[in-house]
């Protein structure tokens, strides 16, 4: 075996080395747009089990290369989609009112993600951020993977027929650039902040009136209140890591579970990515990026969870009487800068718009419907997003990648600030552990909001951590802190850090509770809340990690189960006090909201038997799942909240309001009409459909307070919850033995390609309903024994 091994070992490196004796694929002077490297890259793919590919590269822009052309081999329609929008065409191949998959930004309409990004191309935003000197700007690394990502993908395209139906034949199936590149990463950098904004931004127009009405504060602050909490709605995550005072072997542990959208181009992709004696590591990379956003290497493993640090602030502008594009500070007039920028239109006449923007960033009139910025002729409100001016998330993911502990983590994020809307969670096989909320926010203080708030703002930021700052004042700027790589955003000494607790854990609330037993407290409102309610996802992860660290001798085995114990903390609280008080209603019954008496008794030992459980087998929890989403979240509980015990309270149902009955009653009455069991097993009526089989889902919706999250979509028409639109996506499990090998297991819980004609297109997601893994090949030897290995040699021509 160690023969035949060392055999194909050197086979492997030999195809590598080869690669340096390649003729250059494109002569001079050809198209940059077709071939952005001018010719001459390659790389080694080595795919194993499920379609995971492990790219070998001799330097980092063939490295780019490999994963370009990978990526494009399982997502090349979502590729070119994405791209498509970061180029400002959705309009011109998809119609002006069709919507985008929200994946790049909020935009409603195609025709105002286009308006936003054309003009984003046109002031040149990108090529700006690509020139500024690291670590500022992104390092030649970075850029030299980028403009090798855009050469694979191209050389992909040019010697492979696609066949995914998404895209198979389309126009808008065409080479990129480098610089389409770099502007999928700043699309994503921003999407927290300008691409929150850009329905507001596009739709921004001095005003026709001389109207002055104001946004109600009240209604603002609850309006950014749920925008805000929305994100983690949409992309959440929880992480833990275990330090060596808990484990079997004094090591560390890592579990990450991302919760993702199941579609379109947030969607992770798997990979490992090694340079010999430079680069090695595996894990999990957004779509269209060139390097492992979550991932391990030998020594050290790190996830990601959406942070609540708010990235954008606002400015509340007093206009020139006389002019409402001209704006004051600090009594001097100043005049906005107007952009007008023009779309293409599928079928029609082209579109041009004026956008406007002032010092402090663009003029926005709104953050989705729900939260009006009205610009009227005293007041505008301009965005500053810190993170417009961010392109370094690709070197702050190849600083983690090369890290050795969880302290070079900690140093890569100091050194570079490039993350700009997540926490990071890291253990390392040193027995050490990481919390820090280490993101880029525009610098915000308390002090600074006390004394610049306006009166919009003095309710906004308490409430929300959405600052709205008198843009009149020039002393009302966000300042800069001497360690900060870009001026205006905190510098790494602000950030909430945890390091070297037993746990360190995060479901997307605040720092404050990262270790329970060791609170954060100290930061500014604008990263987050101190001594608030906890989400019961919080709350029930808080008690399974303390639990497991308390109990310790913990191995990935332990991780293992807990990303699958499916325990419903909701139903833990809950469930045997709704089904004492389902079985006292008078005649077993319950008036619904449309006022019928509906018998509700069977329910009740439905709800007493109950496990617990969001398993496929699990009898009752679609009940009590579609009986918890009708009980209004303000008439839940008996007990309420108390900062003194953060993890039990609030508790104990409140069975006694008439929401509690009345919910029950449209509970029961929903899945009679649906032709549903109220006893029926989960799996039967939560599932997603491939190739027209259905694959069984375990998990539970946020508002559960399940681990393993989903946020499927009820149909009852068609069976139940009948697909996945965000959740569980690339699951981690790292340890260490002592071995040069790390011990890993993962996930990807819809599988490696979107195309359905890809025999990895759902063979993971099979993996995923039978909680079962995939063992992590990370080490040659494991690499090169796989039973399914298929090594590819890929190159320009």
């Amino acid at each position: 075996m160690r023969t035949r091994l060392r055999r194909i070992l050197v086979a492997a490196v030999a195809l590598l080395t080869a690669t340096a004796a390649l003729p250059a694929a494109a002569a001079e002077g050809q198209n940059r747009q077709q071939h952005p490297s001018h010719g001459g890259l390659s790389a080694t793919i080595r795919y194993t089990e499920y379609g995971i590919p492990h790219i070998l590269a001799k330097n980092y822009t063939d490295l780019g290369f490999g994963t370009g052309w990978a990526q494009a081999a399982d997502q090349v329609c979502t590729l070119a989609d994405g791209f498509v929008t970061v180029r400002g065409e959705r309009s011109r191949y998809f119609g002006p009112d069709a919507a985008p998959d929200f994946s790049l930004s909020s935009a409603a309409r195609n025709l105002s993600s286009d308006l936003y990004f054309q003009g984003v191309r046109e002031a040149r935003t990108v090529e700006k951020l690509l020139a500024e000197p690291a670590p500022r700007g992104p390092s030649r690394q970075a850029k030299d993977l980028m403009r090798g990502f855009a050469a694979g993908y191209n050389a992909w395209l040019e010697q492979n027929r696609v066949t995914d139906p998404a895209c198979k034949g389309a126009a808008w199936v065409r080479p990129v650039t480098a610089l389409d590149v770099a502007a999928r990463g700043f699309a994503l950098a921003v999407l927290g902040g300008q691409g929150r904004g850009v329905d507001g931004i596009t739709a921004a127009q001095p005003p026709t009136t001389t109207s002055t009405a104001a946004p109600d504060a009240q209604d603002t602050a609850r309006a950014a209140r749920e925008l805000l909490a929305a994100d983690t709605a949409d992309m959440g995550s929880n992480a833990v890591a275990f330090s060596g005072t808990t484990t079997a072997d004094g090591r560390g542990l890592l579990l990450g579970n991302p919760h993702y959208p199941w579609q379109g181009g947030r969607r992770f992709w798997q990979s490992q990515q090694t340079i010999p004696g430079e680069l090695n590591v595996s894990g999990g990379s957004l779509l269209g990026s060139a390097t492992v956003s979550i991932g391990h290497n030998a020594k050290v493993g790190w996830s990601h969870t959406v942070a609540t640090g708010v990235p954008l602030n606002l400015h509340q502008l007093t206009l020139d009487p006389a002019d409402p594009t001209a704006y004051l500070v600090d009594g001097e007039p100043e005049r906005m800068t107007k952009r007008t920028v023009t779309v293409r239109v599928k079928d029609g006449v082209p579109v041009t718009r004026t956008q406007w923007w002032t010092r402090y960033g663009p003029v926005v009139t709104s953050f989705g419907a729900s939260l009006p910025l009205p610009w009227s002729s005293t007041t505008a409100y301009a965005l500053n997003d810190p993170n417009a001016a961010n392109l370094r998330a690709s070197d702050t993911a190849l600083g983690f990648s090369k890290a050795r502990s969880t302290a070079e983590v900690l140093g890569s994020l100091q050194r570079t600030q490039g993350l700009p809307w997540v926490n990071t969670v890291a253990a390392d096989s040193g027995g050490h552990t990481l919390f820090t909320q280490s993101q880029v926010l525009p610098r915000i203080t308390d002090e600074l909001a006390q004394r610049c708030s306006t009166p919009l703002g003095k309710v906004t930021y308490p409430s929300a951590g959405l600052a709205i700052l008198d843009g009149s004042r020039g002393d009302c700027a966000p300042g800069s802190d001497p360690d900060a790589v870009q001026p205006g955003v905190f510098g790494p000494a602000k950030m909430p850090t945890l390091k070297d607790a037993a746990y360190a854990e995060n479901s997307n609330d605040s720092a404050w509770l990262a270790n329970a037993d060791r609170p954060l407290t100290g930061y500014e409102r604008v990263f987050g809340t101190i001594g608030t309610q906890r989400s019961l996802r919080t709350r029930g992860a808080i008690e399974d990690v303390s639990a497991m660290a308390q109990r310790g001798r913990l191995t990935v085995r332990d991780l293992q189960a807990q990303q699958f114990a499916n325990r419903v903390p909701a139903g833990d609280l809950a469930a045997a006090d709704a089904a004492k008080a389902c079985a006292a209603l008078p005649g077993g019954t319950a008036t619904g909201s449309g006022g019928t008496a509906v018998d509700v008794s069977a329910a009740c030992g439905v709800l007493a038997t109950w496990d617990r459980t969001v398993n496929t087998d699990s009898r009752g929890a679609l009940l009590f799942d579609r009986l918890w989403r009708k009980i209004p979240a303000a008439q839940l509980w008996k007990v309420p909240f108390s900062a003194a015990d953060p993890v039990h309270t609030p508790n104990t149902l409140n069975t006694a309001s008439p929401a509690f009955a009345t919910a029950l009653a449209d509970a029961v009455t929903e899945l009679r009409a649906a032709g549903i069991a109220l006893n029926s097993p989960l799996g039967q009526h939560q599932f997603v459909v491939r190739k027209g089989q259905r694959i069984a889902v375990s998990g539970g919706t946020e508002s559960l307070g399940v681990w393993n999250k989903v946020e499927p979509v009820w149909d009852p028409a068609q069976g139940g919850y009948t697909e996945v639109t965000t959740g569980s996506s690339y699951i981690q499990a790292v340890g260490w033995d002592g071995s040069r090998c790390p011990v890993a297991r993962t996930l990807l819980s819809y599988s490696q390609s979107s195309n359905p004609n890809s025999p990895h297109h759902s063979d993971q997601t099979r993996l995923y309903s039978q909680e079962k893994w995939v063992t992590s090949r990370f080490c040659e030897k494991d690499i090169l024994t796989s039973p399914g290995l298929k090594v590819v040699h890929v190159r320009e021509r």
